[in-house]
């Protein structure tokens, strides 16, 4: 066992507002902060007036994505082609690249041949240091449905409910459903209505019986609402968010992963992707900033994440990128570095181990030399990156 002392920090712990200059302690046996007056330093680590946060949380990736694989035109979908093996081996890649840049935890929400949640039991029993892994196996998705790539095709209520278990059966501790279309299939539009209000409902109700979460793709205001009446615990894109939509997730504390990346990305490569996907990005992205700085300013708790893995949607700074989106759209850089911390860990039920800096959690964080909540590109700067107390090199 190390047990060691950090120095002359500037800290933000997630709980506090401000970034405040303290000293903490972290135990590289359990992996865990430590209260100073109950153990002895065996190291002294002197930050020299830096800047610590806890470890970035993304709560939308998709960790078997090559997000630079093309098949066939299409760059976000490869799985298939690649295989279980090729797609482990780009997973492990994918989670090496998210930890050296600063995610300690993450959510997978959509995977094929149980990878995310095989990966999840290896970190947990720290066979492989990795992120955190709260896995979703495949998305159910209705026959043909957006997603199918990654997802269960599922059809009524029983088949829903049937498959459910089984994820949760094979280890899932979030259950994904796509209550719309989306942008990166073709012939279907984030407009489009996909599983219904029962159908969904059943999933959900399968994920609390047992105390964990379910998140809706949802992109079309139909759709999301659809979603919320379903009881899911967050809407992934929440593109076209009306009045009525933003008082239904106020109403039940639904919370709102907004992964601005993912048409930002597309943005910038427009003459390499599919027309389809490129005309239906553009048409939805000044849309989706809008909903995202209208549901921040209404109160709506925001979780950070990417959607890692969609067509040129990076594993390497893509997170940073993302809370710098999200204060362009409108979140103050407090309400961003929340979202990736306190806030996602909340929406993954892993408060009470991970998500701040606090005796007892994990030991995850980052060292950044600037302060964020004066210039959130200050996270995509070079940084150090602790998990479980142990520097990742």
């Amino acid at each position: 066992m190390t047990t060691i002392l950090f120095t002359n920090a500037k800290v933000f712990t997630g709980n506090n507002t401000t970034f405040e200059t303290m000293d903490f302690m972290a135990d590289t046996e359990s992996g865990r902060f430590v209260r100073q007056e109950t153990a002895i330093a065996e190291q002294t680590i002197d930050l020299k007036g830096k800047y610590v946060m806890p470890g970035l949380i993304n709560a939308h990736t998709h960790i078997m994505l090559d997000p630079f694989f093309k098949i066939g035109g299409l760059s976000s979908v490869s799985t298939a082609e690649t295989g279980a093996v090729v797609n482990t081996y780009i997973a492990a890649h994918n989670l090496n690249k998210l930890l050296k840049h600063g995610v300690t935890y993450l959510r997978d929400v959509g995977s094929s041949d149980n990878i995310d949640l095989q990966l999840s039991k290896l970190e947990k029993e720290n066979k492989i240091t990795a992120p955190g892994i709260i896995g979703s196996g495949p998305a159910l998705v209705m026959t043909g449905g957006h997603g199918v790539e990654l997802g269960w095709e599922s059809d009524g209520v029983d088949e829903i409910r049937k498959n459910a278990r089984t994820n949760i059966k094979n280890g899932a501790r979030n259950i994904k459903v796509m209550a719309t279309g989306g942008v990166s299939m073709d012939g279907e539009t984030p407009d489009d209505v996909q599983l219904s209000v029962e159908e969904m409902r059943a999933a959900v109700d399968e994920a609390h019986h047992k105390g964990y979460t379910a998140c809706a793709h949802a992109q079309g205001t139909e759709g999301i609402k659809n979603a919320i009446r379903a009881g899911v615990d967050s809407i992934e894109h929440g593109i076209y968010l009306d009045d009525e939509a933003m008082q239904m997730m106020l109403d039940t504390n639904t919370y709102l992963v907004p992964t601005l990346m993912a048409p930002w990305a597309i943005s910038q490569h427009l003459d390499e992707l599919p027309d389809f996907m490129v005309k239906k990005s553009l048409a939805v992205q000044e849309a989706h900033i809008e909903s995202i700085g209208r549901a921040a300013k209404a109160g709506i708790p925001i979780a950070m994440g990417t959607d890692a893995g969609t067509a040129y949607n990076d594993f390497e700074n893509g997170s940073a990128q993302e809370l710098e989106l999200l204060v362009n759209a409108g979140l103050t850089p407090l309400q961003a570095l929340q979202s990736a911390s306190v806030r996602a860990a909340e929406l993954l039920k892993i408060n009470d181990f991970a998500g701040s800096i606090e005796s007892g959690k994990l030991a995850d964080f980052i060292v950044i030399e600037e302060n964020p909540l004066e210039d959130i590109t200050a996270v995509q700067g070079d940084k150090v990156v602790y998990k479980k107390g142990r520097k990742v090199e």
